[in-house]
């Protein structure tokens, strides 16, 4: 999982667009891309989408948040449908992650930073479950929530608060055992931009990212895959800790190696063979 395209499920022109890009996981979003008169077109489309032949890509669906009151409908449209997984907006804690669960018995991805309160509780995820996949971050409902004029500088850099909020995801996401999913790049015509953040995302520690247009997917993919050095170097790695016996700290290329470098390297080499 590198790519997770965002549709609005109510859409009949960009849908068919999303599920023929190259994203690995297209969402079906009956959130907020969605009107809420618009909301029952939504699930239906969301359904019909479901029931049809399946590609290459994973089918999530975007739910409206618990606190919304319309959660239960959209998993009585979709849950029988049997999406890949669901994706919990304004998560304010692994409580909510594990209520979800109960309601539709499906694997939840859960975007953990997206209220104040939600800002407290990133280390709560821990003992969701196998069904928890991973947490992601967003800016645009927490600086709503902040009562923020702006939430980025006048170079448009994330301003601190939301720096806090992507770090404390990765770390919450890390804790947990979970993957890591880095937030949207919003200026879907600003490709440079998103390489730079995609680059950043995988330097840090992020495994995937979300996007909101198909021309972003490419990018995200090209970025998001371990490049042939990379696997190869992790191999090697793994091959000097093993002919090495339980030595903590191994010379590779001139370069001190111990445990950590060992770990990381079996990390890169699982997200490959998965």
């Amino acid at each position: 999982m590198r790519s997770l395209l965002f549709v609005p499920a109510d859409s009949e022109k960009k849908l068919p667009k999303a599920l023929a890009s190259a994203a690995d996981v297209v969402i079906l979003d009956l959130e907020d891309s969605v009107a809420l008169a618009d909301k029952p077109k939504a699930r239906r489309l969301a359904c019909e989408v479901l029931s049809s032949p399946r590609g290459r890509a994973k089918l999530f669906v975007r739910v409206n948040d618990l606190s919304s009151g319309l959660t239960g409908a959209d998993l009585d449209a979709v849950a029988a449908a049997r999406p890949d997984g669901l994706l919990l907006p304004k998560s304010e804690s692994g409580a909510d992650v594990k209520r979800l669960i109960a309601m539709a018995h499906l694997p939840v991805l859960a975007i953990a930073t997206e209220t104040a309160a939600s800002m407290f509780n990133l280390g709560t995820y821990g003992d969701c479950g196998p069904e928890l996949l991973g947490l992601t971050w967003g800016m645009e409902d927490l600086a709503a929530a902040l009562g923020a004029q702006s939430n980025r500088d006048a170079q448009g850099r994330p301003t601190a608060p939301y720096d806090l909020a992507r770090t404390l995801c990765l770390i919450g996401a890390r804790a947990a055992g979970v993957e890591p999913v880095d937030g949207v790049h919003a200026n879907f015509r600003d490709l440079a931009g998103l390489e730079a953040q995609c680059r950043d995302a995988v330097r840090d520690g992020f495994t995937a990212k979300m996007c909101i247009h198909p021309d972003q997917v490419a990018v995200i993919n090209r970025i998001f895959t371990p490049s042939p050095e990379a696997i190869a170097k992790a191999r090697r790695i793994v091959e000097a800790f093993a002919q090495a016996g339980d030595a903590g700290v191994i010379g590779l290329d001139g370069e001190m190696l111990d445990v950590p470098h060992l770990k990381a390297a079996k990390a890169l080499l699982a997200r490959v063979a998965s």
